[in-house]
């Protein structure tokens, strides 16, 4: 993603943010950003959902687009907050570093809408194999990330489980980089999300 287009999508979710009324708002990187259009069409849209992922996204840009404007006037009822993966690449970051930049990110958020509720997904698995050691470092980080889950305000769910094989391994039909799920691991995503979102709608 080049620089000229990462400005262009940080300033529609600013405008997006200072003049429309979202109710549910996903925040986050490529797999947020590239949720198949007929499944956000059929099950976000009518939920008045706004999506703020950007490809290529760590926390920090994430942490920079909140305090630049992408808070705006919204008040949303949810945010679906999915981050941290690319900090591993882009900052070669520890799982305890990472656990602390999404924490960060949390903190911002709670600032930010201290009325809304967070749905904190936990770092979805990539890597083709189970015994990567990429794996290993999500399931650390996804284990410190769960403990801010309170259950009032901040909902830890981890969804990756869905997403593999019965031996562990990341299957091309869902994920075909091993890392951004196809549209059927969108869907499967969807299928295991939904119930949570409307459950903290209510």
């Amino acid at each position: 993603m080049t620089v000229a287009t990462w400005d262009r999508m940080h300033a529609e979710d600013v405008l997006i943010a200072e003049h429309d009324q979202v109710d549910v708002l996903f925040v986050g990187d490529s797999i947020t950003a590239g949720w198949d259009w007929q499944l956000w069409e059929k099950h976000f849209k009518p939920l008045n959902a706004a999506n703020f992922g950007i490809g290529g996204d760590g926390t920090a840009n994430v942490l920079w687009r909140l305090q630049h404007g992408a808070i705006g006037q919204l008040q949303p009822k949810l945010i679906v907050l999915l981050i941290g993966v690319n900090n591993f690449a882009l900052y070669n970051e520890t799982p305890e570093q990472v656990a602390a930049s999404v924490t960060a990110v949390v903190t911002q958020l709670q600032l930010a809408w201290p009325n809304s509720k967070i749905l904190l997904n936990g770092v979805l698995p990539f890597k083709e194999k189970a015994d990567a050691t990429e794996r290993a470092k999500v399931k650390k980080v996804n284990a410190i990330i769960a403990k801010l889950g309170d259950d009032k305000r901040i909902f830890f769910k981890n969804y990756g489980a869905t997403l593999l094989q019965k031996d562990g391994s990341i299957s091309t039909e869902t994920m075909a980089d091993f890392l951004h799920p196809t549209p059927k691991g969108y869907q499967v995503w969807a299928d295991a999300m939904l119930p949570d979102i409307k459950h903290l709608l209510q």
